[in-house]
């Protein structure tokens, strides 16, 4: 992304925080960079969201896992929030961060986003097996 003209906002708890190695790589680049603790504070200028899940491996405990799972669920009433063409990615599969009443609303590009990831690998591994 720092090949682009981009505004990368990161939303996560603030154990998650991307880190600073990161940010510091991504800002020599002159790339601007917003820090949320609030999904709902960034969705109204965000145009494309990448959502994964919260990463149970990741916590030093499970108490501090379990309170910060449900602090991130996109769900149709925060969809009103977010532009009318932003876009929602997630690498899939999910756990319980995106609705599943959110897959009817167009914007949620996941599922064309894993059956194109398909097909690229089905034409890397052709290439690889000498098919094309």
């Amino acid at each position: 992304l720092t090949m682009y003209n981009v505004r990368i906002r990161y939303v996560s708890p603030r154990n998650l925080q991307m880190p600073d190695d990161v940010k510091q790589y991504v800002a020599k680049k002159g790339i601007q960079q917003d820090e949320f603790e609030s999904l709902e504070d960034a969705l109204p200028e965000t145009d494309v969201l990448y959502m994964t899940r919260i990463q149970k491996e990741r916590f030093q405990s499970q108490a501090e896992y379990k309170t910060s799972i449900g602090q991130y669920v996109l769900n149709p009433h925060l969809m009103t929030k977010a532009k009318k063409r932003m876009a929602v990615l997630h690498p899939l599969p999910r756990n319980e961060e995106i609705s599943v009443d959110v897959d009817s609303d167009p914007r949620a590009a996941y599922f064309r986003q894993a059956e194109n990831g398909m097909y690229v690998r089905m034409a890397l591994l052709a290439m690889v097996l000498g098919k094309c």
